[in-house]
C-alpha cells in the first residue's frame, strides 16, 4: 500500500486485503490533493474546529438547560466537553498512529475502511458523514436566511419581503465563496468566525443579563414542567441538542489539513477550540437559563429581542449570519473533496481550465440545490436534528473507540478498555432515544410545515 511519502505497507500490516485499497486513493485523486491539501499548522487547525464545534446552535443550550434543570443541565455540559475532546484525541491518535506506520489516512471513510473494512468502515462512515455534512449545509443556509431577515426586520419591521428571498441572497454569496479551492484556504475566515462566534456569544449573555435585571423581566421559573411521559421526552431531546453541539463530524478532514508530521498538533487545535468552546458554551448556557428559565427559547436571541436595543440585534444577528457562512463553507468540504476526486485531473494544475470549469460547475450547483431546498422548507432545523442524532452521535462518540480498538487493541484488563465500552453504550442510548425524541418533535408539528413558508 502507497502511503503519502511513497512508502508501502502489505495488506496484512492494514488488517487484511480489504483494508489495503485505501492507500492508493487518498493520494491518487484530485480531493485529496486539491481540496485536503497538507499545508496548515496548528493554529489554523484550531480555527477549523472551533469553525466546525462552536457554532450558532451553541444558542439553543439554555433551551436544552430548562429539559434538565441546574445541575443536571451542567452535569450534561461538563461530560460533553470531556467526552467529546477525549473523543477526538482518540481520532487523532489512530490518525497519527496510521501515519507513524506510513500511512496517512485524510478522510474519515478512508480511516472507517481502513480499521473496519470496507462494508463496515468505508461504506457507513461515507453515508452518515455526507448525511451529516449535507444537512449541516442546509440547516446553515435555512438559518442564514432567518438571520437576514431579522436584520432587515430591525430597520423596516413591516417589511414585506419573504423569507425565502433572504434564504436565496445568503445562497449567493455562499456560491461565490465556495469556489476557494481548498479546506486550508478557509484559514483566516475560520479566524474571523471565532471571532464571531465570541462576539455573538458575548452579545447574549450581555443581553440575557440586562434582560434579567430589566423592570420588565420575565418571571423566572427553573422548574422542568410537563407530565412524567413528556419530562422524559424533554431529557432526552436535551441531552441529544446537547451532544450534537459539541459534535464535529469531520476531524479526520481537518487532520488533513495538517502539514507533516501531525503529531501533536491536533492536540493544540483542540485546545484552541475548547478554550473557545467554555467560554461561549457555559457562560451562555447559564445566562439565558437564568434570565428566562423554562422559557428559554430554541434561540435565547428569540427571548433577548424585546428587551435590548435595536443596535445589539442588528449586532447579533450580523455576528450569527457571518460565521453561519463559514460553518457552511466548512461542512460543505467533504462534498467537495469528492467532487474534485471524481472530476479533476491530477496532471493538471489546480487552476488550470480542465479542473477550474468541472469545480464551478459542481459546487455551484451543490450551493444551488441545498439552496432550493432551505427555502422551500425553512423548517428544516426540526429534521436537522434527527439527521444530527444519527450523524454526530455515532460519528462523535461511537466510532472514535471502536475505531481506536481496532488500531491499538486495548486491553480489557486495563480501566481504558471499560471506559471506552461504558462511553459507547451510554452514547448508542442517547442517540437512539434522541432519534426518538426528534421524530416525535416533527411529528406533533408537521401539520404547521407549509414550503416556502415566510415563518420570521
Amino acid at each position: 500500500m502507497a502511503g503519502e511519502y511513497g512508502t508501502t505497507m502489505s495488506p496484512e500490516a492494514c488488517g487484511g486485503e480489504d483494508k489495503a485499497i485505501y492507500g492508493t486513493a487518498i493520494i491518487k485523486d484530485g480531493g485529496a490533493l486539491f481540496v485536503l491539501e497538507s499545508k496548515g499548522n496548528w493554529k489554523h487547525a484550531g480555527f477549523h474546529l472551533s469553525t466546525s464545534i462552536v457554532a450558532p446552535a451553541l444558542l439553543s443550550l439554555p433551551y436544552a438547560m430548562k429539559g434538565l434543570g441546574w445541575a443536571p443541565g451542567f452535569l450534561a455540559l461538563i461530560i460533553g466537553a470531556v467526552v467529546s475532546f477525549y473523543a477526538y484525541m482518540r481520532i487523532s491518535k489512530v490518525l497519527e498512529q496510521a501515519e507513524l506506520e506510513g500511512h496517512r489516512l485524510l478522510r474519515f471513510r478512508d480511516m472507517g475502511g481502513y480499521v473496519l473494512g470496507r462494508t463496515w468502515g468505508y461504506y457507513p462512515v461515507s453515508v452518515l458523514q455526507i448525511g451529516l455534512c449535507l444537512g449541516a449545509m442546509i440547516g446553515c443556509i435555512v438559518l442564514g436566511g432567518q438571520s437576514m431577515k431579522l436584520i432587515y426586520k430591525v430597520f423596516h419591521p413591516n417589511g414585506s419581503m419573504q423569507l425565502y428571498v433572504f434564504t436565496i441572497i445568503f445562497g449567493m454569496v455562499m456560491a461565490v465563496f465556495s469556489q476557494l479551492p481548498s479546506f486550508h484556504s478557509l484559514r483566516y475566515i475560520n479566524l474571523l468566525s471565532l471571532l464571531c462566534s465570541l462576539g455573538y456569544s458575548l452579545s447574549a449573555v450581555g443581553g440575557c443579563i440586562y434582560a434579567g435585571h430589566s423592570n420588565e423581566a420575565p418571571p423566572r421559573d427553573y422548574a422542568v414542567v410537563g407530565s412524567p411521559g413528556s419530562k422524559a421526552y424533554g431529557v432526552f431531546n436535551s441531552l441529544v441538542i446537547i451532544a450534537t453541539t459539541y459534535g464535529n463530524g469531520i476531524i479526520p478532514e481537518i487532520q488533513a489539513t495538517l502539514a507533516p508530521p501531525v503529531t501533536g498538533k491536533m492536540f493544540k487545535g483542540l485546545l484552541v477550540c475548547y478554550a473557545v468552546v467554555i467560554t461561549t458554551f457555559f457562560s451562555v448556557a447559564a445566562a439565558g437559563y437564568w434570565a428566562f428559565g423554562n422559557e428559554a427559547q430554541g434561540n435565547i436571541f428569540i427571548n433577548i429581542e424585546p428587551f435590548v436595543p435595536k443596535w445589539l440585534n442588528f449586532l447579533s444577528n450580523a455576528l450569527v449570519l457571518a460565521q453561519l457562512l463559514a460553518v457552511a463553507l466548512v461542512y460543505a468540504q467533504p462534498t467537495f473533496e469528492i467532487f474534485e476526486g471524481k472530476s479533476s485531473n491530477i496532471q493538471k494544475g489546480k487552476y488550470s481550465a480542465r479542473n477550474l470549469v468541472p469545480r464551478l460547475i459542481l459546487r455551484s450547483a451543490l450551493v444551488a440545490i441545498t439552496t432550493l431546498i432551505s427555502a422551500a422548507i425553512p423548517f428544516f432545523g426540526d429534521i436537522n436534528a434527527v439527521i444530527g442524532s444519527f450523524g454526530f452521535t455515532p460519528l462523535d462518540f461511537v466510532l472514535p473507540f471502536i475505531l481506536y480498538a481496532g488500531v491499538f487493541h486495548p486491553s480489557p484488563r486495563t480501566p481504558k478498555y471499560w471506559l471506552h465500552w461504558t462511553i459507547v453504550i451510554v452514547f448508542s442510548i442517547v442517540g437512539l432515544l434522541g432519534c426518538v425524541a426528534s421524530v416525535r418533535q416533527v411529528v406533533l408539528v408537521a401539520s404547521t410545515y407549509k414550503l416556502f413558508a415566510n415563518i420570521v
